[in-house]
Formats: structure tokens, C-alpha cells, sequence
């Protein structure tokens, strides 16, 4: 999902209505499930509060004398994080639900917050419609699952067709190599003056939307286990790959091809890029996420009816366009019960509830969720739902996820830091690829390789 990014934004409701809620504890009412989830800092985006309002009321018109209490956290997802680990320690405020994105599962299975659902999978169903992968990035190393995922994304490259005929450059673009898409770039800044070229997200602030679909787009397309290895169940140092790819990033900022540099590292930057850039025609070129499309359609925050005739899009392409030739990085949240949930069964009927086929094809839908069930995948509605849902689908054959492990947090921070330092010209990218090593083999204890 979109990965979609600052002190901790709490509303002043939330927490005087919900948290006090939460403070006569979780089993204080056996008849009440509580279910807790991440609210778009972007007050116009509301897709997922009026989806879990559609379907608490058929889940309390279906269990008779059941309550569904929603508990939306409006926050960028890294304080969403940090609020829910801080709700999950405690029983007295623990939800029986809880919204988890795939990269932060396994530190949160580690710190004890999350129970495992396999008693609960093997006697329901729909588990078998889901795809090996969407199951796999919420098991943990002991092999257990703690999620069910809702959906996944994938990645590629978002181009204004307008922009491209003024700058000569073809509709069709299909960049082979990341030298075409640097070149591309900077036939826009030389034939277009005014607008953004290339928006690379990096830094610090934007979190993992800069290190996954900006910087691991370009790293996973150097080569093979770039990240960590996994047969040697260790990871894997700065080395070429990682500097390369450092250096596409310093390469857009050095050469002014890309936003600002304030404008960049800004938590924000999404919300321009999707609410003001494109659809102002100020930017040409955005490696970005399959949900884009979202932001337009369906009442979202920039209604712009035109978009999928003015915008096109074209797959990532590996570093020198070696084999498979393109790249994409994928994500995604899942549903997990708390391990302090005192009412896992009612949860898990909730749950149940979110998933039937057509809430499940429903949220693909409205959120522009890749698919990671069958039945969905093979739905007229998903199928027509969006312009562009076929492209991004089909990116699903060469995408990557990230390791799916407790440490995975921590080193996307240094990632974002290596970022930010090219990113604001303050060290070279062999500079920020050493600093990156050293934090690395304190993070994961020396347990590196070099590649």
C-alpha cells in the first residue's frame, strides 16, 4: 500500500474521545470489537473511514448485539506506528484489531504485540484465494501468520504526456536503463523551463516512501539480493549497487532535475506531488505508486477527470537493463490482532467481514489496491476499476518486497539518512555508503556481507 509519510498529529477528538475510550480496557465490553487504523493526514481523503463504516454496519447487522468501535489515528504513518505499539503494550488501551504495514510486522511480532492467526486461517476458506507472496510477507520467522493483507502496490515511473511533446520526447516512452531516464529529464529541463523534471522521493522525513520507491527501486535494480542476502541470512553492506544508486540520487539533485531540495525532503511531499505538481502540469516525470490514480477519481482530495489522458506510465528500468529489465519494490498493510486483544474471536469475525469477496473487491477498488487474492485479481470490477490497473498489475512478475525483518525499521532509517546526505550535497555517495555500513553493523549486530 501506498507506502502513503513531523511530531507526533494526533487529533484533539481522538484523543479525548477514543484513547479515553480504550481506558476501561479492551475486554471491558465482550460485545465491542475495537479496531484501529491509520487516517490520512489529507483531510479530503476519507476511502478507508467510509469503507470500514460500510462494513461495520454489515457486520452489526449480521451479529446482533455485536459493536464495532472504529479508533482512527490521523497521523503520518510513521507516528501511526509509533501510537499503535504504544496502544498494543497495554491491555487497558490494546485494540482487537489493528491496521499493520507489512514492513513493520515482524518488529512488532517480535516486541510481543501481535498474536498468530494459523488456528484461525486453517478453518476459513478465502485463505487459499490469497497469492504465496501477499501470505508470505506477514509470516514471521517462526513461521506462524500474524496478517491478512488487504491489497499490495506496485511501483514504475508516472510521466505528463503534454510535457513529453513539448520537450520531443515520445508517448510511448519506455526508458531502457537509468541513463534514458536521466537523459529524458534533462531534455525536460532544457526544453521546458518551469517545471520539475524528476521527482525522486529521499531524505529522512519522507520515510519509507523515499527509501522504498525511491531509493530501493533503483538499488533492487542493480542486482541480485542487493538489500540482504538471504542465503547467507545476512545483510549486505554498501557496496556498488548501493552506491550507484546513491548517485542516481545525487545526480538528480545535483543537476537541479529534480524538486527543491527543501521541497524534497518536506514530510509532505507527496500531498504536491499528487495534489499540485501533476495535475498543474508542473512536473513531468514521478517515480511513483500504482494508487496515484486515487487521488483524482472518486471524490479524492484533486478531482481532475483528464488525468489518465494527460499521464501515462512506464516501467522502472534495472540499472543497465540487464535481465528482467524492469523493477518494481511492492508493500502493503495488513489486519492483525493485538496479542492483549481481549476479544480475538470477535475480531477475527471482523475480520472475516472486511475479507468477504466483495468488501475485498470493494477496497481494491476505492483505494486502487493491487490485488493479492485470485477471486479479486479475476473481478470485471477490478479489471475496469482504474486506467493503468493492468500496467501495474503486471509489475507484480518482477516486483520485490522488502526483508521481511524485525531490524528492517532501523535500517531503513540509515537509508534514508545516506539519502539525505547526497540529497543535500552534504557528502559524496561513497561518503553516505560508509556511514550507512557503520550504522548497519551496529544495527544487526556485524552480521553483514559485502557484495
Amino acid at each position: 500500500m501506498p507506502v502513503r509519510p513531523t511530531a507526533l498529529i494526533l487529533v484533539a477528538v481522538l484523543a479525548a474521545g477514543s484513547l479515553t475510550a480504550c481506558g476501561g480496557g479492551s475486554g471491558s465490553d465482550p460485545d465491542t470489537v475495537k479496531v484501529a487504523y491509520n487516517r490520512s493526514t489529507d483531510n479530503k481523503i476519507r476511502f478507508k473511514d467510509r469503507h470500514l463504516e460500510a462494513v461495520k454496519k454489515q457486520f452489526e447487522k449480521a451479529h446482533p448485539g455485536k459493536k464495532v468501535q472504529l479508533i482512527p489515528i490521523q497521523a503520518p504513518d510513521n507516528d501511526y506506528a509509533t501510537k499503535a505499539q504504544q496502544m498494543m503494550r497495554s491491555p487497558k488501551t490494546a485494540p482487537d484489531l489493528v491496521y499493520e504495514d507489512t514492513f513493520r510486522i515482524n518488529a512488532d511480532i517480535k516486541a510481543g504485540y501481535l498474536r498468530p492467526l494459523d488456528d484461525y486461517l486453517a478453518k476459513w476458506g478465502a485463505w487459499d484465494q490469497f497469492v504465496d507472496t501477499a501470505k508470505a510477507a506477514a509470516e514471521a520467522e517462526d513461521g506462524k501468520t500474524y496478517g491478512v493483507p488487504d491489497g499490495t502496490d506496485t511501483r514504475g515511473l508516472w510521466f505528463n504526456k503534454k510535457i513529453f511533446a513539448q520537450a520531443g520526447l515520445p508517448a510511448d516512452w519506455r526508458p531502457k536503463n537509468w541513463a534514458e531516464v536521466l537523459d529524458a529529464a534533462r531534455t525536460v529541463k532544457r526544453k521546458v523551463p518551469g517545471v520539475i523534471p524528476l521527482n525522486v522521493y529521499t531524505g529522512k522525513a519522507p520515510g519509507e516512501v523515499a527509501v522504498m520507491q525511491g531509493f530501493e527501486m533503483l538499488l533492487y535494480g542493480t542486482g541480485t539480493d542487493p538489500l540482504y542476502d538471504t542465503g547467507a541470512k545476512k545483510w549486505v553492506t554498501g557496496g556498488r549497487g548501493f552506491r550507484d544508486a546513491l548517485r542516481f540520487v545525487r545526480t538528480v539533485y545535483g543537476e537541479k532535475l529534480g524538486p527543491d531540495v527543501s521541497d524534497a525532503l518536506d514530510p509532505n511531499i507527496t500531498t504536491h506531488v499528487a495534489t499540485e505538481w501533476f495535475p498543474q502540469g508542473k512536473l513531468a516525470i514521478s517515480l511513483d505508486g500504482s494508487w496515484m490514480g486515487q487521488n483524482w477519481i472518486n471524490k479524492g482530495p484533486k478531482e481532475w477527470p483528464d488525468w489518465s489522458k494527460e499521464l501515462a506510465q512506464a516501467p522502472m528500468p534495472t540499472q543497465n537493463g540487464q535481465a528482467p529489465g524492469q523493477v518494481s519494490m511492492s508493500g502493503g498493510w495488513t489486519w492483525a490482532i493485538p496479542q492483549k486483544s481481549k476479544n480475538p474471536d470477535l475480531a477475527w469475525d471482523f475480520l472475516k467481514t472486511l475479507q468477504t469477496r466483495d468488501n475485498a473487491v470493494e477496497w481494491a477498488v476505492v483505494d486502487a489496491q493491487i490485488a493479492v487474492r485470485k477471486d479479486v485479481a479475476a473481478d470485471p470490477r477490478y479489471l475496469k476499476s482504474m486506467p493503468g490497473i493492468d500496467f501495474f498489475t503486471q509489475l507484480v512478475g518482477v516486483t520485490h518486497y522488502r526483508p521481511a525483518l524485525p531490524v528492517y525499521p532501523q535500517v531503513s532509517t540509515a537509508i534514508g539518512e545516506a539519502m539525505e546526505t547526497v540529497t543535500t550535497g552534504d557528502g559524496s555517495p561513497q561518503k553516505a555508503a560508509k556511514e550507512y555500513d557503520e550504522q548497519l553493523r551496529t544495527i544487526v549486530d556485524g552480521a553483514v556481507v559485502a557484495k
